[in-house]
């Protein structure tokens, strides 16, 4: 703790499997939790759009903040780091498990809990598959078990063809980022939301006919990639293949249905995890569904730390 009672900070970097970098925040003390989420807060114009949107734009620092003073948090960007350096053609299960390993490895975290949501969760069960480092396992915004992986597959195909037929240079501003990662994944940065997301909420109020792709072709690879290398997957036997504590939450209202633009596919979140809750319980996995709350929703702080806080003092601390 500094000298105001404010857990104690500091920052380091980790080398990914491409060999580019990323930052790593610490913050705090006691057992490690690992957040792919950006601890620094958008400002400006940029925080007011996703304020607008329904997002906090200090999603990750109110994560950390909120966490630091019972656990030892590392925080990454990881996705907005693939973003901004993608990896068309080995963004694979294996290679974003071993990124998120070389991120605990330059925390000094040799044992470590692991919350991820949307495209992130997906990312924490393939690590959780390959090591046995993790103490606890939380995923939100994406079912352990029938996953919508063809679904997503058939979107990023369809979008890495958009930028492919018309491929465009990639902004740094808030709404690339919003309309971008998530709609080829369907996932949400750690400060953003998704198009998809905004369709499903107001389908009347948004054309997706309308809707301009700002990813680059390299960006848009990466998350075929990543869901091309996970068609077969299955997602039922690694409910029991995971042996340490587990929770599932997501939003009963995460349900998305894509155009035939983007793969004319419907996405079930929340359905899918309500129809396998009591074969996930049986599994030894906590479910945990998020009344009336959609994907965006679902993922902002107030609705997910009620539940993440007091699970990880659960299962990490006793308390």
């Amino acid at each position: 703790m500094t000298s105001n009672g404010s857990p104690v900070t500091h920052h380091t970097t980790a080398t990914l499997h491409d060999g580019s970098t990323i930052p790593v925040e610490v913050t705090g003390t006691g057992p490690a939790v690992l957040l792919p989420v950006d601890p620094v807060p958008a400002t400006g114009t940029r925080a007011d759009e996703l304020r607008t949107w329904g997002v906090d734009p200090a999603l990750g620092r109110t994560l950390v903040d909120a966490l630091s003073p019972a656990f030892r948090v590392v925080a990454a960007d990881y996705e907005g780091h693939r973003m901004a350096h993608p990896a068309p053609g080995t963004l694979t299960p294996e290679n974003v498990a071993a990124d998120l390993l070389a991120i605990a490895d330059a925390a000094g975290a040799e044992t470590f809990a692991y919350y991820g949501y949307s495209w992130l969760a997906l990312s924490g069960l393939q690590l959780a598959l390959r090591t046995t480092r993790l103490s606890a396992l939380v995923m939100g915004g994406f079912p352990p078990r029938d996953g919508p992986y063809a679904g997503m597959l058939a979107v990023t195909r369809a979008t890495h063809a958009m930028t492919t037929e018309a491929p465009a240079e990639p902004t740094d501003g808030p709404t690339a980022q919003r309309e971008t990662s998530d709609v080829v994944g369907h996932e949400e940065r750690a400060q953003a939301t998704d198009a998809a997301t905004t369709a499903a909420q107001d389908p009347e109020g948004f054309d997706w006919d309308a809707f301009d792709m700002t990813l680059g072709e390299g960006q848009t690879r990466q998350f075929v990639t990543l869901y091309e290398a996970l068609e077969g997957f299955d997602d039922r036997a690694a409910l029991t293949a995971v042996t340490c504590p587990r929770l599932a939450f997501a939003g009963t209202a995460d349900e998305i249905e894509y155009g035939e633009r983007w793969g004319g596919v419907h996405v079930s979140i929340g359905g899918a995890l309500a129809a396998h809750a009591d074969e996930l319980r049986a599994a030894g996995w906590e479910v945990r569904p998020l009344d009336g709350l959609d994907h965006t929703r679902a993922m902002q702080p107030d609705a997910v730390l009620p539940v993440l806080g007091p699970w990880l003092a659960s299962v990490l601390t006793g308390e």
